[in-house]
């Protein structure tokens, strides 16, 4: 008999330890929807759905701007470099100069310059994939070379 007792107890402190837990959830839902019926929640969940859903087509817009923007950056002179330079023994400084402006893939151009007693000579080359059609000075080829932005 002691052991139908020891259940019995067992089993009434049981349900108080569930109703005890039942009345403390009851009062924090109370709390929660406080001032709010059913109604209320579904217009407030709607709204938040539809935030979401919003806040999903921003980030796809974005998403598409940023891929836009990364192409036409490969298109942009990312690589610059100048180098000074004296091409004749006669003339004093480092008057003469090449400067090169690529992009990522390697295109743009090499201006010179040579700077002679009598003379200035002006020179632009195209370069395609780091080379040019045009013959290309020791100068002009560093100046590409320093100038590649995929080192």
């Amino acid at each position: 008999m002691t052991t139908q007792y020891l259940i019995f107890g067992i089993l009434i402190l049981l349900v108080i330890g569930l109703a005890v837990w039942l009345f403390l959830m009851s009062k924090r839902l109370k709390m929660f929807f406080k001032g709010k019926n059913a109604a209320d929640l579904e217009v407030y969940i709607n709204g938040l759905a539809e935030r979401v859903n919003n806040l999903e087509k921003e980030k796809e817009a974005l998403l598409q701007n940023v891929k836009a923007l990364q192409e036409k950056m490969t298109q942009t002179v990312r690589g610059v470099e100048t180098l000074r330079f004296n091409p004749f023994k006669d003339v004093g400084g480092n008057q003469s100069f090449a400067v090169a402006l690529l992009d990522e893939s390697g295109d743009g151009v090499v201006l010179s310059s040579l700077y002679g007693r009598e003379k200035m000579s002006f020179f632009a080359k195209p370069v395609k994939k780091l080379k040019s059609e045009f013959e290309l000075t020791e100068e002009e080829k560093e100046v590409i070379k320093k100038a590649t932005v995929n080192k």
